[in-house]
């Protein structure tokens, strides 16, 4: 069985946009995706999340909650065969606009009609459509909304 290391996801929602990053590493460069990045060995998965999304935009978000997990084969560096164990996460923006950071080419908000025609990582829209559906049943959801 290959190594397993586990990650995060984070799917930030400022209204009804999504803050997305355009990766500018490998793997995966180029494509769209949410924030994530690997969970260090002191570090909770919540901990984490809060981390990447502040490393990788410069945006602070709070979270709402855990909203899937996914299991992704890859490659590590040394080219053996491992799988990335992903904690999916539901966040509501707080502070800050996104400016691209750490691994990211690009981070910005994006509008829901736009998000198709993005060429995402595999998965990425459908880690968005699960914390929609967290985002979407929040009871705190309007007092969310910024004016």
């Amino acid at each position: 069985m290959p190594p397993r290391r586990a990650a995060v996801s984070v799917v930030v929602f400022r209204d009804d946009t999504v803050l997305l990053v355009r990766r500018g590493r490998e793997p995966a460069r180029g494509l769209w995706a949410p924030v994530g990045g690997r969970i260090e060995a002191d570090e909770t998965a919540e901990a984490a999340a809060l981390r990447e999304v502040r490393e990788e935009t410069g945006v602070t978000a709070r979270l709402l909650g855990l909203c899937d997990r996914r299991e992704v084969p890859s490659t590590a560096e040394d080219g053996t065969a491992m799988t990335w164990d992903i904690a999916v996460f539901a966040a509501v923006w707080v502070d800050g606009e996104p400016v691209a950071g750490d691994d990211a080419a690009e981070a910005a908000f994006v509008a829901p009609a736009r998000l198709s025609s993005l060429p995402f990582v595999r998965g990425g829209l459908d880690a968005v459509a699960a914390a929609r559906r967290l985002f979407d049943g929040s009871p705190s959801r309007d007092g969310l909304r910024q004016p």
